[in-house]
């Protein structure tokens, strides 16, 4: 698990390397927040006691995603390839079916270090804002917090949404609970639980994840009333409120944006 100390230090370090620039780096803070205790998954690189090189690994069923940092003063010193280089030694023994680089489209760093690996472009993912409109309540669809009983059907969800398989979602999904600052929703529609999603809370602002909603659902309207009322709750807490989506995921971008999200960073994936 990482300390109050070293999650300061990369937040620290996050801020210096975005300053002045056109992007965000997607460190998925909920799962920093929340790694377990026995796995390694994060590498550091300190400078006279200062962090000056980090990288991650983030779990998502059967595939790893990589995103690191290194501060500008410091870079092509080839501490990020030292850090990866160890974190590969990782990857290697767990046996990672599938390995993902993630670097914010606009980073030029990020895309010199890539040319140096084995790996080519996989998919991009757009960071979305929502931009305030007015709202309707949809009654006809409601969300609940989740509890113990629906942990099998947030699994099954993962499983036909996401393809996980059902031993990484039990996984996945056991890590995550314990961030304190998400919320977990069940979608129900029909007098059944169709669907799920999470809000994150992270400085000041609300992160919509893991939204799914059964294919047996899917086509009926139920995902955009389910996303319409996380949406007016979150904006009458007074939070912008953002999302993340895959650009092939034609269905999903469309709800999205015709629900008036519009992209805003761009971050570009590399399988390895």
């Amino acid at each position: 698990m990482l300390t109050t100390k070293q999650l300061k230090e990369i937040k620290e370090l996050q801020e210096i390397c975005e300053k002045g620039e056109p992007f965000q780096l997607k460190l998925n803070w909920d799962m920093l927040q929340s790694r377990e205790a026995n796995e390694i998954n994060d590498f550091f690189h300190y400078e006279d006691g200062k962090l000056v090189g980090f990288l991650g690994l983030y779990g998502f069923g059967n595939k790893v995603e990589v995103c690191g940092m290194v501060a500008p003063s410091w870079r092509r010193k080839g501490i990020f390839t030292k850090l990866y280089l160890d974190a590969a030694e990782i990857l290697k023994e767990r046996g990672v079916q599938e390995i993902l680089f993630n670097a914010p489209a606009k980073s030029e760093s990020a895309k010199l270090f890539l040319k140096t690996i084995p790996c080519s472009y996989a998919f991009s993912e757009y960071q979305m804002k929502w931009e305030e409109r007015e709202l309707r309540e949809q009654k006809d669809v409601t969300l609940r917090l989740a509890n113990d009983d629906d942990f099998e059907t947030i699994i099954q969800l993962d499983v036909q949404c996401f393809g996980f398989e059902d031993a990484d979602a039990h996984d996945y999904n056991i890590r995550i609970s314990r961030n304190n600052s998400e919320q977990f929703y069940i979608i129900e529609a029909e007098g059944h639980s169709v669907g799920k999603m999470r809000v994150d809370h992270q400085d000041g602002e609300a992160w919509i994840y893991g939204f799914a909603v059964f294919p047996g659902y899917q086509g009926k309207g139920i995902g955009r009333k389910a996303l319409t009322n996380v949406l007016i709750e979150e904006h009458k807490k007074g939070f912008p409120i953002f999302l993340e989506v895959e650009a092939t995921n034609a269905n999903a971008l469309g709800l999205y944006e015709s629900c008036s999200f519009k992209a805003y960073h761009v971050q570009d994936y590399y399988k390895y």
